[in-house]
């Protein structure tokens, strides 16, 4: 409770007793009140955004920052709660009115409206689902597809909890994800009971009873499917893995969930619903060959079953358009990144000046930048951090920031204007300032790198370049090349590396002889300069209301030891009282300072770091193309350098430049992608085959997945957007989908052959019957995916199963029965049973 705050307060102090009466600080020491060199500044700004509170905050004052990292969101979101009331509390009675407390940062808050947004999300996608379902089927229909969901979804959180997962922005997005999936067993249950129904061929009971019996075994063999697409993506390794299993595994459950609620809920709710509308309808039921449905897709694929060059026609041109499709990832016109960039309230500036700056100079070169920055109008505050580190974010995790200290060294931590209170995202905001930043940083020749906040797992930054080798100093001269090549290539920005100028040093040699002579001991010399340079303690004042003592040090001001000559001019006294120059009892020679020396793995390393901005902001296209260039750099005789872009080097005896950084998660997580989608093949083509005993009717099957890829691409073209990860997984997720309706459709036509029905009329009505639950159960999952289109991180995802579904339904229900179609044409025809 009690601070000190002048010199006379710090002269009272009580340092001991003499003869039982106290000693005060004053009457054995001289207390002069002056400007010292401060150890670190701190200094808090609003900017125009907020010109209400400009007033308060324009001086420099010192700053306590309070830092609360929890595990579990939803502990931290309590957490910040507490301490804001708190100190809201403290306010009315502790806190002094001079005394400004602000909220800086609040990530607790963050994720609260993160969850409460998600959440809305998911009402939405489940009621446009409904009304969708609606359109087709009727308010009925819709009410029994509804009513299943916040079953499914219920069971599904109940599983969360059994699992101890939170309420993150990846499990609500694994619900908002298979929203319009979940819904699909009980679409196809409950569309055939309506089906059946309306032909009026049977009671109720027994329709309602066919109906189920006659897709069940389907949809269970189908939902096993999307299981097996889905799953398999939990096994993603290296930091990506654990970011995004909670979606896959969620979703596995949930679709595991929604089979039990589509066998059991539905079929009750459907015979419960969907009768009894239907018992009131008098008119007579409709033959298949008079629907709408049936005379559409007959004039489509008939003409290709009668007619052998027009088959082959539309299964070439359709294979055509998805190798023009896939070539777009050639042209760059669809790039491949990581994850792209996320919206974000913040973003930080970090500083370094060259080394030997002094902290004065560094904190006038931030406290320029935030001037800058504080005219922006979409910035709200900042606080600037100089000679320390700022309390570490999720950007600091592996990038180390919070190891920063130093007088060469500063961060401005930059806080802007909600994102709902502004139309560009803060990527465009921080390529629009980086500029300014960068110009100003330049005419103080620092390094001021414009830092966002990663959207996926943190690393060390977008770029890393790794140099090993066996000489650190050609490490060094190697890196400095490679430095160069990465900041001629376009779209890359903020280079740096962790290297040290060259730094002049010092070194005093005690000249012992010389030593002995004067009669001064070398350890006397060393004591004298060390108190000079670094303090030397001398005692401790005792404060009677404190509960630590305060050490009392010497040092000599920045003034006299300015310069080697000021420390060869001190005076030591000898044995004899003489005062002896250090000049004349040591040698100084001058020599480069020793620089840091980084290992990872025990390997020492160089890194190179560098950014991306502009026009193609994935860092893979960049890293190839500085791959081309690297035959330039000049290499020490005997040596090469060799690239890795996967792993270091198992041994040091030659030169190895490693990619790391957002290419190594890229590579990782592109990687088990692939492996997982390599799985989800195999697994369903087990399931399949262990259902229909063939193993060519799989690989008809399977011909719908690539045709997906139509979509997706064009997807991602036309929204000028990345292929990402989420991309990723859309893909491999919508494997199960396309099999699905493939299932759905094949099953039908062995139903119709083992009737008697020729093949292709069986095609025929088994496009017509199918095409209602295929078409709704893809307009669910289009649905349900258009609620997380804008999203920045899971956009692609969202255009994945959009533009995938879309193409993929339609060609499905062409080229999968042709395919099928071109199999079975020459096997004898199934007698009826």
């Amino acid at each position: 409770g009690n601070f000190l705050r002048t010199a006379e307060e710090v002269a009272g102090l009580v340092i001991g007793s003499n003869n039982g009466q106290p000693v005060y600080l004053k009457q054995v020491a001289k207390i002069e009140e002056g400007a010292e060199k401060p150890s670190q500044y701190v200094f808090y700004g609003v900017g125009q955004y907020d010109q209400a509170q400009a007033g308060k905050y324009r001086s420099e004052y010192p700053a306590v920052t309070l830092s609360v990292s929890k595990k579990k969101g939803a502990d931290a979101m309590k957490l910040s709660e507490r301490i804001i009331t708190k100190i809201d509390h403290l306010k009315k009675e502790l806190i002094p009115d001079e005394v400004q407390v602000s909220e800086t940062r609040n990530y607790g808050e963050t994720a609260s409206e993160k969850v409460s947004e998600l959440l809305l999300h998911l009402f939405i996608a489940v009621i446009a689902v409904t009304l969708f379902v609606m359109l087709a089927m009727g308010w009925r229909g819709g009410l029994v597809v509804f009513l299943s969901v916040p079953v499914t979804f219920a069971l599904t959180l109940f599983s969360y909890y059994l699992l101890d997962y939170t309420l993150n922005r990846i499990t609500l997005f694994a619900l908002v994800f298979i929203t319009g999936i979940v819904v699909d067993d009980s679409i196809i249950i409950a569309e055939n009971m309506h089906r059946h129904f309306k032909m009026k061929r049977m009671p109720f009971l027994q329709a309602a009873i066919f109906a189920i019996n006659e897709v069940g075994n389907p949809t269970i063999l189908a939902t096993f499917t999307v299981i097996a697409a889905v799953l398999p993506m939990a096994f993603v390794s290296g930091m990506m893995g654990p970011y995004m299993s909670p979606m896959p595994i969620g979703a596995s459950i949930a679709m595991m969930l929604s089979l039990v609620v589509a066998l059991t809920l539905t079929p009750y709710l459907g015979y419960l619903f969907l009768c009894e509308k239907d018992g009131h309808d008098e008119t007579h039921p409709m033959a298949l060959e008079e629907s709408k449905i049936y005379r559409l897709y007959k004039s489509f694929i008939n003409p290709m079953l009668e007619t052998r060059w027009k088959r082959w026609a539309f299964i070439l041109a359709t294979v055509a358009v998805l190798l023009i499709s896939v070539s777009f990832f050639y042209t760059k016109w669809v790039a491949v990144k990581m994850l792209p960039f996320d919206n974000k309230n913040e973003f930080q500036v970090v500083i370094d000046m060259p080394e030997g700056t002094t902290l004065e100079r560094t904190a006038a070169v931030t406290k320029d930048i935030a001037q800058y920055i504080s005219r922006q109008q979409l910035v709200k505050n900042y606080q600037g951090y100089v000679g320390t580190a700022s309390p570490i974010s999720f950007n600091g995790l592996v990038r180390h920031y919070d190891l920063r200290r130093g007088d060469n060294v500063a961060d401005i931590q930059v806080n802007l204007s909600d994102k709902k209170d502004r139309s560009i995202q803060s990527h465009e905001i921080v390529k629009q300032l980086r500029p300014g930043v960068q110009k100003i940083a330049r005419k103080y020749n620092a390094n001021a790198k414009l830092v966002e906040v990663p959207p996926g797992p943190p690393v060390l930054s977008t770029i890393v370049a790794e140099v090993y080798g066996p000489d650190y100093d050609e490490q060094i001269r190697i890196a400095g090349q490679v430095k160069k090549l990465i900041e001629t290539t376009p779209s890359v920005v903020d280079t740096d590396w962790m290297t040290e100028a060259d730094q002049p040093e010092y070194r005093f040699e005690v000249d012992k002889e010389k030593a002995m002579r004067y009669g001064v001991a070398p350890a006397q010399v060393v004591s004298m300069l060390s108190a000079a340079l670094s303090n030397m303690p001398v005692g401790s004042v005792h404060n009677p209301v404190s509960f630590d003592p305060v050490n009392i040090v010497l040092q000599l001001n920045d003034a006299e030891k300015s310069g080697v000559d000021d420390l060869r001019n001190l005076k030591i006294i000898n044995r004899q009282g003489q005062a002896i120059p250090v000049g004349d009892l040591v040698n100084i020679r001058k020599e480069v300072k020793e620089k840091s020396i980084y290992r990872k793995n025990q390997k020492r390393v160089v890194y190179v770091l560098a950014d991306m901005a502009g026009e193609l902001e994935s860092p893979s296209y960049a890293i190839f193309d500085i791959s081309d260039k690297l035959k330039s750099i000049n290499i020490k005789k005997g040596y090469t350098l060799e690239e890795s872009f996967n792993e270091q080097p198992e041994y040091e005896d030659n030169f190895t430049l490693k990619w790391d950084g957002e290419w190594q998660i890229t590579y990782e997580v592109f990687r088990d992608l692939g492996i997982a989608f390599g799985v989800v093949i195999i697994m369903i083509y087990m399931l399949i085959v262990g259902w229909f005993q063939d193993f060519k009717v799989p690989l008809v099957m399977l011909a719908a997945i690539p045709l997906s890829l139509i979509g997706i691409v064009l997807g991602h073209w036309m929204l000028g957007a990345y292929f990402t990860a989420t991309s990723m997984i859309g893909f491999i997720a919508l494997a199960g989908v396309m099999v699905r309706n493939s299932v759905l459709l094949i099953d039908f036509i062995n139903i119709r052959l083992e009737d008697g029905i020729p093949l292709k009329q069986a095609i025929i009505e088994a496009g017509a019957v199918r095409t209602t639950p295929i078409l709704l159960t893809a307009g669910a999952v289009v649905l349900g995916a258009v609620i997380i289109l804008f999203d920045p991180i899971f956009q692609g995802l969202a255009i994945s199963l959009m533009g995938g579904t879309i193409t993929s339904t339609f060609l499905t229900l062409l080229v999968v029965p042709l395919l099928y179609f071109k199999m079975m044409r020459k096997q004898p025809a199934k007698q009826p049973l």
